[in-house]
């Protein structure tokens, strides 16, 4: 499984985020990905996921926040349910 978080150069809840999927890609030794959606590629990916609003985080194919800000704990649960399959 992997942590891509879709990001905007311009979107001040970005790097927070980016910073917590990081850490906690790196905790549960997941592969991390940064997309930025407005570079061509990253629109892209943005569009097969479905992403409007930054900044949003998907673990493998499901999207588990769309333009807001997760706090560790709950990126850290979404993780484990995901895991525990």
């Amino acid at each position: 499984m992997d942590v891509k978080v879709f990001t905007l150069p311009t979107c001040r809840n970005c790097p927070a985020a980016k910073k917590i999927s990081q850490e906690v890609a790196q905790k549960y030794g997941l592969t991390f990905r940064e997309i930025d959606i407005s570079t061509p590629d990253g629109q892209l990916d943005g569009l097969m996921y479905q992403i409007l609003s930054t900044p949003s985080i998907a673990l493998g194919e499901d999207v588990v926040s769309r333009g807001k800000l997760l706090s560790r704990e709950e990126l850290e649960a979404e993780v484990r349910k995901r895991l525990d399959r």
